[in-house]
């Protein structure tokens, strides 16, 4: 349950997240990175907000660090803009840097809760131009982010319930990729994922490891403050462990829109999903 807090002008628009996987020899880059936060973002044209998180070892939801894994989570105001930033030399230099990386391109469905005493909306029609009216009639996968700002007192317990709800997140069947993020080490968490379908986030979300680690959630009130995110990816690339992702569905700048089929994507299947 979230603390009654002041809640900012609702955010809306188009959200960009980045995963990467540093070489060794580039893992100095990556923390500078962290420490710079936000600061390197501050005049790319359209964003609204910008999260550059750290990562559990092996990409995972734990209390030891990764020292290679990071990703940045990304809001802007068109669709235009968050596609031209995937072109930009602090985005390139994530890519030239990494052993493995993942970009995708968002349309907010739905959201509850605040993040920073914000709330999130839907993207609206202006956010996403020419392709407002195709981008609901695409068939393909959808994404989900969940964050949480941990009360203190209650790490350590809520800690007791996070590993194996994430270990049943990354053998969900359904799951194409699952990384856990944090703004800060044990208090402000946050999970990205990528389902084949609503069917398998529901199976796991209602069942087993994570059911109990909600209820318990809800019961003792771990969260200050949490936010849940269904988005509608528009486009993708990029190799995550091990496995290619690829779906050109946003359209060309100035175009009219070109979306592809699920049936067009190369992702691996629902067997090999594990994560």
């Amino acid at each position: 349950m979230e603390a009654n807090v002041p809640v900012h002008d609702p955010l809306s628009g188009v959200v960009v997240v980045l995963l990467a996987d540093f070489l060794r020899q580039h893992q100095g880059w990556g923390w500078l990175r962290l420490v710079a936060g936000a600061t390197p973002y501050k005049d790319v044209p359209g964003l609204t907000t910008v999260k550059v998180m750290g990562s559990g070892h092996g990409g995972g939801f734990s209390l030891r660090p990764s020292a290679t894994h990071q990703g940045l989570i990304c809001t802007f105001s068109h669709l235009d803009l968050a596609l031209k930033f995937l072109d930009n030399p602090s985005v390139q230099a994530y890519r030239s840097r990494a052993r493995e990386c993942w970009t995708g391109v968002m349309a907010v469905q739905s959201a509850r809760g605040h993040w920073d005493k914000q709330t999130w909306q839907a993207s609206s029609a202006q956010a996403l131009g020419e392709q407002a009216e195709s981008h609901s009639q695409v068939t393909a996968p959808f994404a989900v982010l969940t964050r949480a700002s941990i009360v203190p007192s209650k790490a350590m317990a809520f800690w007791r319930y996070a590993p194996a709800a994430q270990a049943d997140l990354g053998q969900a069947t359904g799951c194409l990729l699952a990384m856990g993020l944090g703004e800060a080490p044990l208090v402000r968490q946050c999970t990205f994922s990528l389902w084949q379908d609503t069917e398998a986030m529901r199976q796991y979300a209602h069942k087993g490891a994570h059911q109990v680690a909600s209820a318990a959630a809800h019961k003792h009130q771990f969260f200050s403050e949490s936010l849940f995110v269904r988005m509608q990816v528009l486009q993708m690339a990029g190799v995550w462990q091990g496995k290619p992702f690829h779906m050109q569905s946003a359209r060309p700048l100035g175009k009219a829109p070109t979306l592809q089929s699920a049936s067009t994507l190369v992702m691996p299947t629902p067997e090999a999903s594990h994560v």
